[in-house]
């Protein structure tokens, strides 16, 4: 049995792309309603983290106190304070949850103030590609194997523009 094969040829086609890049570090440096929205954030969690602190500072407070009047204590002292110790080490571990687990509140805060500025300027970025006829927008902030870019590719003060930030 002979095996037949077949050789297909398909022509390499150079397709050419119009690229341009954005700097979106730059961006969002040079946009205030970015700035006021992180000032925003910033306060927020060092409030938060100011709860976490002092449910911390007590949970001390009771291991000291425990530690130092322990020999006093009659076994069924030492179980209550125990258990009032571990209480207050498990509403340390929920608060950090609560404001800065996975889904905590300083995330939900942080998309809430965020979304609508990054909405603001992937819009910006698609209207400018769209009239300048970009078929790809990179950014370069992003891009650690990027070396080299002329600077007539960047659209990023262009961006800014739009966004009524220059």
């Amino acid at each position: 049995m002979a095996f037949v094969g077949w050789a297909v040829a398909t022509p390499l086609v150079a397709q050419k792309f119009s690229i341009a890049y954005i700097d979106m570090q730059y961006i969002l440096k040079n946009l205030p309603q970015y700035e006021t929205a992180n000032e925003q954030l910033n306060m927020i969690s060092k409030r938060w983290q100011k709860d976490i602190d002092a449910a911390q500072q007590q949970a001390k407070i009771l291991v000291s106190n425990y530690q130092t009047e322990q020999i006093f204590l009659s076994q069924d002292m030492k179980q209550r304070r125990e258990e009032e110790i571990l209480a207050k080490e498990q509403e340390v571990l929920e608060l950090k949850r609560k404001y800065f687990g996975q889904d905590g509140e300083w995330y939900k805060k942080r998309e809430a103030l965020l979304k609508p500025i990054q909405d603001e300027i992937y819009t910006a970025i698609q209207e400018i590609a769209n009239e300048k006829g970009y078929d790809v927008v990179k950014d370069r902030s992003a891009d650690p194997s990027l070396i080299y870019m002329s600077s007539k590719l960047d659209v990023s003060d262009q961006v800014l523009e739009k966004l009524g930030a220059k």
